[in-house]
């Protein structure tokens, strides 16, 4: 499906239309229902929302697999992109962990004390694993990001070592489906059961766009901001993709793909998630215009990145 077919002169209940994923992020992007027969533009202008950036997250939500381009990044604005994210967190914490929490309950009260405590232990564990995730963002990265934009002294940190922070928060979620879906006893309705498990589709869907905003939008700004000093607006360079150059993290997994390496090897060694090795190696090709493993093998040795007798090792 093509990337871009949403456009800031379109109305924006059609967008809607062609893509009801839209009704969950309208409140996160600082938009309101009952905006009439508005466009995009005229919506976001009320908002006070930048048009730009609020398509960049329509196109997240609205296709799979959706990464922007160099040109939608550079037209996005990063303090509008760390707004959104930080509304989400809120949504998450305050309206959808609670939501689950009391679905989960009213599913469990037929089990025996027991099971009930299995289930309750698995979700608060995760829980808290979600929340320390969101509290180092908030923490560290945003206010990383706007010291940036600013050109105010910041701790010393980097995008990379977000990176290597970053966890996956996608497979503990994955599991709870599974555990409630195919190992709960019989005395539990299905229609309770069916409501947890609609939830928890839900719920692993929007964390899985929200955390492709971060991996595919907001690294690129930051790690743009980072080699180019670029501050104004919160806005990225206006580099084609030919003329990026690939960051150290990038050329790290570059000669891993090329000796062999599987993403799971490249995340094991570099304590990251597949999920990020995939956006790095979506990003490589995205920079070099290359996509086979022979390519990219070549282009390594070409650029002096592996020694051509090094190819074979692990």
């Amino acid at each position: 499906m093509a990337k871009q077919v949403f456009n800031a002169s379109m109305k924006l209940a059609d967008l809607i239309d062609q893509s009801s994923n839209l009704l969950r992020i309208i409140p996160r992007t600082g938009l309101s229902f009952g905006f009439g027969e508005a466009t995009v533009k005229e919506a976001c202008r009320r908002a006070g929302v930048d048009p730009a950036t609020f398509l960049l997250i329509c196109n997240v939500y609205s296709f799979d697999d959706f990464v922007p381009s160099p040109d939608e990044l550079r037209k996005a604005d990063i303090r509008g992109i760390v707004a959104y994210l930080q509304a989400s967190h809120d949504f998450y914490l305050k309206t959808a962990l609670l939501t689950l929490s009391e679905s989960i309950g009213r599913m469990l009260e037929p089990c025996e004390e027991s099971r009930k405590n299995i289930i309750r232990k698995f979700f608060a564990e995760y829980k808290v694993e979600l929340e320390k995730h969101f509290e180092y963002e908030e923490v560290k990265v945003f206010p990383y990001v706007v010291a940036l934009i600013d050109r105010k002294e910041h701790p010393a940190f980097s995008i990379r070592q977000f990176e290597k922070h970053h966890s996956n928060l996608l497979e503990k979620l994955g599991d709870l489906k599974d555990l409630i879906m195919k190992y709960l006893p019989q005395e539990c309705e299905a229609d309770r059961i069916g409501d947890v498990l609609s939830y928890l589709y839900f719920l692993k869907d929007d964390l899985a766009r929200h955390t492709s905003i971060e991996d595919n939008v907001l690294v690129p700004m930051i790690a743009d901001l980072e080699r180019n000093g670029l501050v104004a607006s919160g806005s990225i360079s206006s580099k084609t993709a030919a003329e990026e150059a690939l960051s150290d993290r990038e050329k790290e997994i570059l000669t891993c793909v090329a000796r062999g390496m599987l993403n799971k090897e490249i995340a094991d060694r570099f304590s990251l998630s597949i999920h990020t090795v995939i956006t790095h190696r979506k990003n490589i090709t995205r920079k070099i215009g290359i996509k086979t493993v022979a390519g990219l093998t070549v282009y390594a040795i070409l650029n002096g990145l592996i020694d051509i007798n090094s190819i074979e090792q692990p």
